[in-house]
């Protein structure tokens, strides 16, 4: 990890959180309102982008504009601006726009920051719930109505009593879909629809597993060092490195993440 000052440390911290309540107020502007309507940005699937999206990362953006513009940024809807610092702020918006357009309360604020080696500092906020989830650089801590708590993955147990969470039931392609159901088969509990909420509940210590494909750095960066800090692991379906997307499987515990690894693989 890159070596920073305390007080770097400190400025990163409350740049996050600006940044987060900055999307917190563009994203509440138009969820559950009337007339919310989406761009499809792809051809062959439903790749939903609204009006709230944009105008959420393009907030941040200038909030990182105005307090850290050495960094680079790479965000879902306004693509990358190179820095000079070394470190890369990566933000999703909405992540969960199917999801918001729908009013459910599983999207939410992805936002991570990487140096070269990965990710060092992410946050994942829901604005509707008013939790945020923070891990990385000292921090490992969820903040919402029952205030604030320590965030702690779940302790090992058989995959037989495990809890699976994941996006999409029709997950990736067809080979993918068959390892992921070989995993699903011997869990005690599937749930699907969460989005990046379901990360933040793996942090939280409610779940053990989450098994997803097809995803961006965006996507994962935050993810990543909200678990990591709370003491779970992220890889890829080969069990190497993950922040740069594609596979993924999130695992509150070395156990629990090497019985899924088996079947997955």
């Amino acid at each position: 990890m890159a070596q920073l000052s305390l007080s770097e440390r400190q400025d990163i911290l409350s740049t996050a959180a600006e940044m987060a309540d900055a999307a917190r107020i563009a994203t509440l502007l138009h969820f559950r309102q009337p007339g919310l309507d989406a761009e499809n940005k792809e051809t062959e699937r439903f790749d939903p982008v609204t009006v709230a999206d944009r105008l959420a990362e393009d907030r941040m953006r200038a909030v990182l504009s105005a307090r850290r513009p050495q960094d680079g940024v790479m965000g879902e809807e306004r693509g990358t601006t190179p820095g000079t610092s070394g470190l890369i702020w990566h933000l999703d918006p909405i992540d969960g726009t199917r999801a918001y357009l729908a009013g459910a309360p599983t999207w939410g604020v992805l936002i991570g920051l990487a140096d070269p080696q990965g990710p060092i500092f992410g946050l994942i906020d829901q604005p509707f719930i008013g939790e945020r989830f923070e891990g990385g650089l000292g921090r490992a801590e969820v903040t919402g109505p029952t205030g604030a708590h320590t965030l702690q993955c779940r302790a090992a147990r058989p995959l037989d009593q495990a809890i699976l969470l994941s996006t999409f039931p029709e997950i990736g392609t067809k080979a993918e879909a068959e390892a992921f159901r070989r995993v699903a088969a011997q869990v005690r509990l599937t749930r699907y629809g969460m989005d990046c909420y379901g990360y933040a509940l793996l942090a939280a210590g409610q779940v053990d597993l989450v098994i997803e494909a097809g995803l961006q750095s965006y996507d994962v960066m935050a993810p990543i060092a909200v678990i990591e800090a709370a003491g779970g692991l992220v890889t890829n379906w080969q069990g190497g490195p993950a922040h740069h997307g594609g596979q993924v499987l999130a695992a509150a515990n070395r156990d629990v993440h090497a019985a899924a690894l088996a079947l997955l693989a």
